[in-house]
């Protein structure tokens, strides 16, 4: 049934942008975050970003090939979930982790559930949760960083800070801090994100509202008044940027209408400030988007526009 062509009446509205296009701009915008995680890092940081890659890749072929399905290896979508999947890692990981990482992301979140624009929750992310529930030693360790500067120099910035630590922002701003692979430079990040909104590709209703509300949530409850560096900080640090802008805008796991795209982000912000300053763990980007792509279905259901002429039932009326 999939291979049918449905025709729907007219008017028509045709795009240039398709599935393989659209994860193409996501990889380049993801290049600058990339390179600079493996200068920070090192090389091993290069094998986990291959080996992962390769395992979501091959993952979905051979996942194909045995149930004789059609293979959807050339849309990139494989090689954009790999990717975002090693920029989450920390850099100290074994290649067997990341490449078991790669096989949940594709099998379990994805190919089970139908495929791309069936899975509920973004692929990258729901194994890093499911990695970070059983290996948690081995994903929390950022000793891998090369510069050891200080006694807090294998603890991320935000850890650095719920320990009552002091950090450095412009060396989060610019990269130089120990963190996961992709998360750690803020000005990557941002040159990524400038790429897709200038391609057309994300806008800033999600991560404008997920970082607006939680920078708010962290004025108000994070323990530091108008303490902007803090701020500041807390918006570079752990994987705010790369979660708002790359992974909360995932098409197939984020609201489509207008209004449930500011709805989906202010709960994303929301959640974020609840895990990062309440919960026990430094960081909640990850958590944060994962349960709020299961509130989707429940978010476009009460903000999906009303058609023209089209009113809500009354109690005890019919609409009209």
């Amino acid at each position: 049934m999939s291979d049918l062509l449905h025709v729907t009446s007219s008017p028509h509205v045709r795009g240039k942008d398709d599935t393989q296009r659209i994860m193409l701009y996501v990889i380049i915008s993801l290049l600058p975050a990339t390179v600079f995680g493996i200068w920070n890092f090192g090389v091993h940081a290069l094998i986990l970003i291959i080996a992962t890659i390769a395992s979501c890749v091959l993952s979905e072929y051979i996942y194909e090939r045995l149930l004789h399905k059609k293979s959807t290896i050339r849309d990139l979508s494989a090689v954009v979930t790999g990717l975002l999947l090693a920029l989450n890692f920390p850099s100290t990981i074994p290649v067997w982790m990341a490449v078991l990482g790669g096989m949940f992301a594709i099998i379990v979140v994805k190919m089970l559930f139908g495929g791309l624009g069936q899975n509920f929750m973004n692929p990258a992310l729901g194994a890093r949760c499911f990695l970070v529930i059983s290996f948690t030693g081995y994903m929390t360790d950022f000793s891998g960083y090369k510069d050891y500067v200080d006694i807090f120099a294998s603890a991320t910035p935000l850890q650095t800070i719920k320990a009552g630590g002091s950090v450095d922002v412009m060396r989060m701003i610019i990269g130089t801090t120990p963190g996961t692979i992709g998360e750690t430079s803020a000005i990557c990040l941002l040159i990524g994100a400038i790429f897709l909104i200038l391609m057309g590709v994300i806008d800033l209703r999600i991560p404008g509202t997920y970082i607006l509300t939680f920078a708010i949530f962290a004025l108000l409850f994070g323990g530091h008044g108008m303490d902007f560096r803090y701020l500041v900080a807390e918006i570079c640090g752990g994987g705010l940027l790369i979660g708002a802008f790359f992974m909360a805008t995932d098409y197939v796991t984020s609201p489509i209408t207008p209004s449930g795209k500011i709805v989906y982000g202010i709960i994303l912000g929301l959640l974020t400030g609840i895990f990062r300053i309440f919960g026990a763990s430094a960081e909640g980007v990850s958590y944060a988007i994962v349960f709020s792509n299961l509130l989707v279905p429940l978010i476009e259901r009460w903000t999906v526009p009303r058609a023209f002429g089209i009113t809500r039932p009354k109690k005890g009326g019919e609409a009209s």
